[in-house]
């Protein structure tokens, strides 16, 4: 009778044992199940989003006969270059008729004039900005009647470029200026590019928030002129001049 009853519970606990496994390799499927349902979730929904996103037909040229349809997948925003039918004025009245647009211009205006006091400047002068940002400096070097300015960094003031490795000839500019050679990521070659686009007797100039002595040593072509404290769109930057030697 005691070997009956062992018998059976030991055949009830296997038993038990043998419903919660099959319980658990329900629950891993079932689990596995709904996994793979949120992974086919995601990516319906991302090739649904990707679907729905095109440039708008505003950004192409209505007169251009040869459409480029492959611009409309997966791009999402107009190209940054100003369109024929669309006049740069028009875009950027509102940002350059603000408060701050003018006290930032009036601020370069200032900077360039002290340059001009000295000679490094003149209306004839082929002047490269770098790091020119919205255009700052290039707008104030325009409006005080240099004739050949030249902007890299962001439209429609100024052009794209890698400050890296110049677009240009060698020795074509008299005078260079960048206002964030300090943010450069690889300063020596940046400085190089300087002194391969100014000709020989050209100024460059810089305005930075880091130690002269260790900008300078970064010019291996060109002699210290001088240095003093400025303020550039608000901020207090310190203005090195170099002039290029060879």
């Amino acid at each position: 009778m005691t070997y009956s009853l062992k018998s059976k519970t030991a055949t009830y606990s296997l038993k038990s044992k043998t419903a919660t496994y099959s319980a658990l390799k329900l629950h891993l499927r079932f689990q596995l199940l709904l996994n793979r349902i949120s992974i086919a979730a995601v990516i319906a929904a991302t090739l649904l989003l990707l679907l729905s996103i095109q440039t708008p037909q505003t950004c192409f040229d209505p007169s251009d006969p040869n459409p480029k349809p492959h611009m409309r997948f997966p791009k999402s925003t107009c190209d940054f270059h100003p369109r024929a039918y669309t006049t740069v004025e028009k875009r950027n009245r509102r940002i350059w008729s603000t408060k701050a647009w003018a006290v930032a211009v009036a601020s370069y205006a200032s900077f360039f004039e002290t340059l001009r006091s000295r000679n490094h400047i003149a209306n004839h002068s082929h002047v490269l900005v770098v790091s020119a940002g919205p255009g700052h400096a290039v707008r104030a070097l325009r409006d005080a009647g240099v004739e050949d300015v030249t902007g890299v960094e962001s439209p429609p003031l100024v052009s794209r470029a890698d400050p890296h490795n110049l677009p240009f000839f060698d020795g074509i500019f008299d005078l260079w200026f960048g206002a964030y050679l300090d943010l450069a990521l690889f300063p020596a070659r940046y400085v190089a590019q300087i002194e391969r686009t100014v000709r020989s007797g050209g100024v460059c100039v810089v305005a930075v928030a880091e130690e002269v002595a260790e900008i300078v040593k970064l010019f291996r072509k060109s002699r210290f002129v001088d240095a003093e404290s400025v303020v550039l769109a608000g901020e207090r930057r310190t203005r090195i001049v170099m002039k290029v030697e060879s």
